[in-house]
């Protein structure tokens, strides 16, 4: 099995236009998360998948990037263009394993990386993604922390922006909201390509229009989603006011 790096960067964000480029600390926050990615060991090909020429040029500088079309709606359809483009000249195939690092946590911890890497290996698990226990109630009843609740065996059972578990007051006072029982979702995925493949052609489902989580477009069609736990969480950076509180940690990770 090759295992693929790829992540998706594109200039125009809603929130952030030109965000990949924006500088921290002496670097882009593209180029942080190209050299944390690098870290990790157990990736054989990292790329940054872009429809966008200045950070084409910006990521040639330092990695691998690649152009991709500007119609894609989804980071997961530009991973799998950028995988298309790739594999033209390698061996890769359908069984081969695709990280898809999001380009807006400079500070990603690799081992989170290795760590879906570990269980993509698993051959009855085709899509691994990260989850971490919330500390914090109030992220509980934030609609943009995406929450997901799993089986025993680790199968994702749904994603939501509620906050679900759902607490009845009665059962709060025998165990507290959020002491637990809450998980939020990290934006890391492995796939197998064989896989990506097939839930990039899907339709858009009912579910997924409700919440706009893509991801319930593949379990509403029966595509099984594994959610590993992990202990650590790195800084997203989704609009200026958020890169303006990194920047304040001058001695934090990524300072130069």
């Amino acid at each position: 099995m090759h295992l693929i790096g790829i992540i998706p960067a594109r200039y125009a964000s809603v929130r952030f236009p030109g965000k990949p480029l924006a500088m921290i600390h002496g670097k882009s926050m593209i180029h942080r998360v190209y050299e944390q990615a690098m870290r990790c060991q157990t990736l054989d090909t990292l790329v940054v998948a872009t429809d966008d020429q200045r950070i084409y040029d910006h990521v040639a500088g330092f990695g691998r990037v690649v152009m991709t079309g500007t119609g894609h709606t989804s980071g997961t359809a530009r991973c799998l263009e950028a995988f298309e483009k790739i594999k033209a000249d390698k061996k890769y195939s359908s069984s081969d394993g695709i990280i898809n690092i999001q380009g807006d946590e400079p500070f990603i911890d690799p081992g989170q990386i290795d760590q879906i890497i570990h269980h993509l290996k698993d051959p009855g698990k085709h899509i691994i993604t990260l989850a971490k226990k919330i500390e914090n109630e109030a992220e509980i009843h934030n609609a943009n922390v995406v929450k997901v609740v799993f089986s025993q065996s680790g199968k994702a059972m749904y994603f939501s922006r509620a906050g679900i578990p759902y607490i009845r007051p009665d059962g709060a006072k025998e165990k507290p909201a959020g002491r637990g029982t809450h998980y939020k979702h990290l934006g890391i995925y492995g796939y197998r390509a064989g896989i990506l493949e097939r839930i990039v052609s899907l339709p858009e489902s009912s579910l997924e229009a409700a919440e706009k989580l893509e991801q319930l477009r593949w379990m509403q069609q029966d595509f099984e989603i594994f959610v590993e736990e992990t202990y650590t969480e790195s800084v997203a950076i989704d609009t200026p006011e958020d890169l303006e509180r990194v920047l304040k940690l001058s001695g934090g990770p990524g300072s130069t």
